[in-house]
């Protein structure tokens, strides 16, 4: 695997997060990308209980986030938008942390990058989900960042980079530790496989928009038809009635 970022259809990606605006790499167009991505393309880890691979290439990438009305979760989401990133004349670092949310020593799981941009650097994440966040912040110890209703922090742990929401930790990570493709590989297997992985235990999938989260729980659906249409409708997630009849019993109470 290598990040083959000349295969991503540039403009077919940016229609698809909708957006019309600058390309130069600016602060302020990373700024938009990042919110039309979030706000466009859903969380979510389907696939994985569905049974199917998840794979990083990026034509497989294009083919689900991109032209397929699917979404996908942390790898996914931080490849394509990487790609993106680069394409558009942007310095992008990719990087592996650890997930915290109330625990330490996770392995490290979770993609996320760091991106140059107006004389600045910026940790940049559109593929955490839950609380993550939905636009760049300052990679700058004791940065802070409010959009909507929504408030994240930038700190330190010794070597580590810690984000958090609001009082909540989301995950730490070494900026000097840079990531290859073989190594999201291996942390993709791991998300997508492993017992211990909540992707394979749980159904999740999210929206975010301007001042809200729609998120899959706490609802019932009288079968595959309807679960389908709210998946449509509510989520942006295109899926068969065969898939959603069987994820059904999969959905938590």
């Amino acid at each position: 695997m290598t990040w083959d970022i000349e295969k991503l259809d540039l403009d077919a990606y940016l229609n698809r997060i909708g957006h019309d605006g600058p390309r130069t790499p600016t602060a302020e167009t990373l700024r938009a990308i990042h919110l039309g991505h979030v706000r466009s393309i859903p969380f979510e880890n389907l696939d994985v209980l569905l049974g199917r691979g998840i794979l990083l290439d990026l034509g497989s990438l294009q083919d689900k986030l991109v032209t397929g009305g699917r979404g996908g979760y942390c790898h996914e989401h931080n490849l394509l938008f990487a790609a993106a990133l680069e394409r558009l004349g942007f310095p992008v670092t990719r990087h592996l942390a650890r997930i915290r949310l109330g625990r330490r020593h996770l392995p490290r799981s979770h993609a996320t990058l760091t991106v140059r941009a107006g004389g600045r650097t910026w940790l940049a994440d559109v593929g955490f989900g839950g609380e993550g966040l939905v636009e760049p912040i300052p990679f700058e110890e004791g940065a802070s960042l409010e959009s909507g209703a929504w408030r994240w922090r930038l700190g330190r742990d010794e070597e580590f980079w810690v984000l958090s929401s609001e009082e909540t930790e989301l995950y730490a990570f070494r900026a000097d530790e840079p990531q290859l493709p073989s190594d999201f590989e291996v942390a993709n297997f791991y998300v997508a496989n492993s017992p211990h992985s909540p992707f394979v235990r749980h159904v999740l999938a999210q929206r975010t928009t301007a001042d809200a989260r729609i998120r899959l729980e706490g609802m019932t659906f009288s079968g595959a038809g309807e679960l389908a249409g709210w998946l449509r409708d509510e989520l942006g997630i295109s899926l068969t009635e065969q898939d959603a009849r069987a994820l059904l019993p999969l959905l938590p109470p």
